[in-house]
């Protein structure tokens, strides 16, 4: 599970609900004794959502149901639970390139294959999965001014299966005006998918051959990654409109963070015609790709946020960079407009998101060239710049509260410029990413 940023509230509270609401009884004679009435626990708060989201062009396409239920146990103490199911169709990007003749792709396992035709772009089109998650967490005070989270995480899809745990302390200061707070999470994945995973850098072979399978791996090799996150994060209030809030964060993931469903297009280096794959495969020459067994990441996130004649403003900007070379930008700003006496709002969204190329990102590798150490042609690794705009609608109901979210995302990417060579100069190499989302929700309880 990864580390939530902090959130505060505009206006400083003095206290939570579950602290004692009455402490004192009439004395209506000598010898009665005092009662404490203690204020009730807060009764269970349900936050259900059903989410959609959908590439242009057929590709990948994502519907997802979410339900988190939060309840406070003891005084100050509260369970949170949240399980969410994900079920993922489409096409997926394979990380070949189009070309001027058809081309033919053998499964994952092994065990099939399938023909993209002549100047398409090659997908994967039994990219099918189903994701279920689920996770629990326990809140407490530890003092006055100070609390600790406690959590845990598990999710299960067809080929991939993800542990975590995390904990957090946060404290406040300065008339509660200040928090500090300061998490970790660290997770263990394990990927298996059928066939075994390939040999990094290896050709992709015909229907049926697994010799290029990881040694060991048999027919349901599997490979774990271990990830460790650290958050460090401060808020501040400014005054009683405003706040701002400062996060540091550290991820280290060691093991296979390769994706074995991705390769690379071996051509000619002069012409940018295919080059023939294995000696009576029939198929043209498609590496296996091949990425480091660590990653370090950091990032800097800061907030603002302020209360605008009862509505909100709210900008951030995200820095994140890597050991792979990655920098990438994100700016994120909300403003939320509310109106009407049933608690009505609209809240439109503008995000812009920037990212360079990993350094071994690879659009094509040139025949003859000697093979690099890593080499991923994952546009996700590649240079593109993204933006997302919609808005989100809410309204107070008798019982809770209703949220719809529609919203709009355009990615254009950079193909890696060496591979404009010959024929290849003919085909868009990073080809634009359009895609819906669209969600509803529904809380209620306190």
């Amino acid at each position: 599970m990864q580390l939530t940023k902090s959130r505060r509230r505009l206006a400083v509270s003095p206290g939570k609900g579950g602290t004692l609401a009455a402490a004192t009884c009439a004395l209506l004679a000598p010898g009665v004794v005092q009662q404490v009435v203690a204020q009730e626990l807060e009764p269970w708060i349900i936050d259900s959502a059903a989410l959609y989201y959908g590439e242009s062009d057929g590709r990948v396409r994502d519907f997802s149901i979410s339900t988190y239920a939060k309840k406070e146990i003891h005084e100050e103490r509260y369970l949170s639970l949240t399980l969410a199911v994900d079920t993922l169709t489409g096409a997926s990007p394979t990380g070949a390139v189009p070309g001027s003749t058809p081309q033919t792709f053998t499964r994952p396992s092994g065990n099939d294959s399938y023909v993209i035709a002549a100047g398409e772009l090659p997908l994967d089109d039994t990219f099918k999965d189903t994701r279920v998650a689920i996770s629990a967490s326990w809140e407490r005070p530890i003092s006055r001014l100070s609390k600790i989270n406690l959590g845990v995480s598990v999710s299960d899809e067809f080929d991939y299966t993800h542990t975590g745990i995390n904990a957090s302390f946060a404290r406040d200061f300065n008339n509660r005006n200040t928090s500090v707070s300061l998490g970790f999470a660290i997770a263990n994945d394990t990927l298996d998918p059928i066939g075994g995973t390939p040999i990094a850098l290896r050709p992709m072979l015909e229907t049926g051959n697994n010799t290029n399978k990881r040694p060991g791996s048999g027919e349901r090799g599997d490979e774990t990654k271990d990830v460790v996150d650290i958050l460090l994060g401060l808020t501040q209030v400014i005054d009683r409109h405003s706040l701002v809030q400062l996060n540091y964060s550290l991820s280290k993931a060691d093991g296979y963070l390769t994706d074995p469903f991705k390769f690379l297009t071996v051509v000619d280096a002069d012409t940018g015609t295919f080059v023939p794959g294995p000696q009576g495969s029939g198929l043209n020459l498609y590496l296996y790709e091949s990425r480091p067994f660590a990653r370090d990441k950091e990032s800097l996130y800061s907030l603002y946020k302020r209360d605008i004649n009862g509505n909100v403003f709210d900008v951030s900007y995200r820095y994140m960079t890597d050991d792979w070379e990655i920098d990438s930008h994100t700016v994120d700003m909300h403003y939320r407009f509310n109106f009407g006496d049933r608690g009505k709002y609209l809240q439109p969204h503008l995000r812009f998101y920037s990212q360079s190329a990993a350094d071994f990102y690879r659009t094509v590798l040139f025949d003859g060239e000697a093979l690099p150490s890593f080499a991923s042609a994952d546009y996700r690794l590649g240079e593109f710049d993204a933006i997302t705009i919609g808005a989100k609608y809410g309204q107070t109901t008798r019982r809770g509260q209703i949220e719809a979210r529609l919203e709009y995302y355009q990615q254009r990417g950079t193909a890696d410029a060496s591979a404009s060579v010959g024929e290849l100069a003919r085909y868009d190499l990073y080809p634009d990413l359009d895609a819906v989302i669209a969600q509803i929700s529904y809380k209620f309880g306190r």
